[in-house]
């Protein structure tokens, strides 16, 4: 996903983007697009190492020292661009990050300082999600909720201790959510009467739809909802980025076991339930 948006900005300007008024101008955002260029050449065929690019990286590092004096929108674009490839390839957001503050603090009002900004803005949401995922580790505890379930009833982790819980976090419109979700019917439909709760926690926005869906597949279990989407409280709670995504609790509310999906899920319970 990372590449996939990298290579949406150099479509962007590959399409022509950038305005040319002086030569200045016109000439490094020509060779900031041959660059590019290459770049995409390269990860089109699946190279996209640090040291797979070090030829263009080093090629970036020379286009700005050339044009180190133009304070202009396609100087700005190229550190913007080389930023870009460290935190949306390379995966290198320590690289990346200085880049774009460079880029709001040399080239201020330019469309580059602003995307910079939102991309650098991504970065700290990023290295947040990874500290509180760093914490949810097998072993450990899973921090409580107290919030209201989609009827409206109390729901927390601590209210189903004593059972073995599986945290659920979907939507009726992720692909990999409604395709797992046979695998936690039939655990739930196995184990309940021995010991297993399901939470779900829906990062859905629309409320109709998601009381149609749990109607249409007799999914019983609690849900929370607050219809915030990949904004919703619980999601940013735990560090959710992507779903589905479970966490399996003991009796006391630590986590067994995190992502189990079809067999894997059936062969924990059958360990865990089986009498």
């Amino acid at each position: 996903m990372k590449s996939l948006t990298f290579v949406l900005l150099l479509c962007g300007f590959l399409a022509g983007t950038l305005p040319t008024q002086a030569q200045e101008q016109k000439k490094a955002e020509e060779q900031l697009r041959t660059l590019i260029e290459k770049v995409q050449t390269k990860l089109k065929a699946n190279k996209r190492t640090e040291a797979d690019l070090a030829d263009e990286l080093k090629e970036f590092d020379a286009l700005i020292l050339e044009h180190k004096n133009e304070k202009t929108e396609e100087v700005a674009r190229v550190l913007l661009m080389k930023g870009a490839l460290y935190v949306q390839v390379l995966d290198l957001p320590d690289k990346g990050g200085p880049l774009f503050k460079q880029v709001q603090k040399d080239f201020p009002g330019t469309e580059a300082a602003k995307s910079a900004e939102k991309l650098f803005a991504s970065i700290e949401a990023q290295a947040e999600v990874r500290k509180i995922q760093s914490k949810l580790i097998v072993g450990s505890e899973f921090p409580n909720f107290e919030e209201k379930d989609l009827t409206g009833k109390p729901l927390s982790i601590a209210s189903f201790k004593g059972k073995y819980v599986l945290v659920d976090f979907w939507a009726t419109w992720c692909g990999p959510c409604v395709a797992e979700l046979p695998n936690v019917l039939n655990a739930y439909k196995e184990y309940h009467s021995k010991g297993l709760e399901i939470v779900g926690i829906s990062l859905d926005e629309d409320k109709e739809k998601l009381n149609l869906f749990l109607k249409k597949h007799s999914m019983p279990w609690a849900q929370y909802f607050d219809g915030k989407g990949w904004q919703s409280k619980l999601a940013g709670q735990y560090g959710v980025n992507s779903i589905p995504a479970t966490y399996l609790l003991d009796k006391e509310g630590k986590i067994i076991a995190k992502d189990l999906r079809g067999e894997a899920l059936a062969a924990e319970l059958e360990k865990l339930l089986k009498k």
